[in-house]
């Protein structure tokens, strides 16, 4: 009989909530969500029969689990006003906010308990992935707790160290943008070769969901599939060779290298 908490009712609040209401993981009559948004609220509450709250002190009042989902650039405004209520209860806090570090989030709220995670925009889809890190304090059942609440929208995956959060940030947070510049590209270079926008388009778009599924349900890893499309002298083999020669690898490699970095430049400017 776990009491949730969301403060925030953005569209990643929503989908953890619809994603909990729909697979029966949480009872409605026990999940609070609370917006300065009021419409947000009413229709939350509305949809999925929840406590809506336009007031965090009452959202947080007996809350086992409170799911931090605001922006990072407001968090520590909106976490020191519920400090004493969280320090005296000490509910378990999960941040999806990038960029705090669980030093500011246990500054900010008094919490002991905290799950730092890294879900990505696919989850609004249900097919999200994301990465969890904990302090000590988290229990077994409350890092259960955390893993349902994120496999809701998709696939979590613990980390070893907090510094990895940045790496899932790299990979995962912001790799959707990655796979929409490869779609952008192929989209512009079918259209060059003489398709139209839509046929390129619909083409790429496909292609890439095909990809994708294959890639999840093989017992083997993407280079063993990639291999095994790649027929000699084809026409598949010229294009892999095309990427190779651009340095495809390292221009990746090193994109993720500014990402990690940027996600740990993120986390020293939000502690000020």
């Amino acid at each position: 009989m776990t009491q949730i908490a969301f403060i925030g009712g953005g569209n990643m609040a929503t989908s953890i909530i619809g994603g909990l209401i729909k697979q029966g993981e949480a009872n409605p009559e026990l999940v609070h969500v609370s917006d300065p948004n009021a419409e947000q609220v009413a229709q939350l509450s509305g949809q999925f029969g929840i406590q809506g709250h336009n007031d965090n002190q009452q959202a947080i009042a007996n809350a086992d689990v409170v799911i931090m989902a605001v922006k990072p650039q407001v968090m520590k405004a909106v976490l020191e006003p519920l400090k004493a209520t969280l320090s005296a209860r000490q509910p378990m806090l999960i941040s999806i906010a990038a960029g705090i570090s669980l030093d500011s989030l246990a500054q900010w709220s008094g919490c002991d308990a905290i799950v730092r995670c890294m879900p990505n925009t696919p989850s609004l889809l249900g097919l999200g992935a994301t990465g969890l890190f904990a302090t000590e304090q988290v229990s077994l059942d409350q890092r259960n707790i955390a893993d349902s609440l994120l496999r809701a929208v998709g696939i979590s995956v613990w980390v070893q160290s907090e510094a990895e959060i940045d790496a899932v940030t790299a990979v995962s947070g912001s790799g959707p943008a990655y796979y929409f510049l490869l779609m952008e590209a192929m989209v512009e270079a079918g259209k060059k070769l003489g398709l139209s926008e839509e046929t390129a388009t619909q083409l790429t778009l496909q292609t890439a969901l095909g990809a994708g599924k294959m890639a999840m349900e093989s017992d083997v890893n993407p280079a063993e599939l990639r291999r095994r499309v790649t027929s000699p002298g084809g026409t598949t083999e010229r294009a892999i060779q095309t990427f190779e020669a651009a340095h495809l690898r390292d221009i990746v490699e090193a994109a993720l290298q500014s990402a990690n970095d940027r996600a740990g430049e993120l986390s020293q400017e939000l502690a000020n």
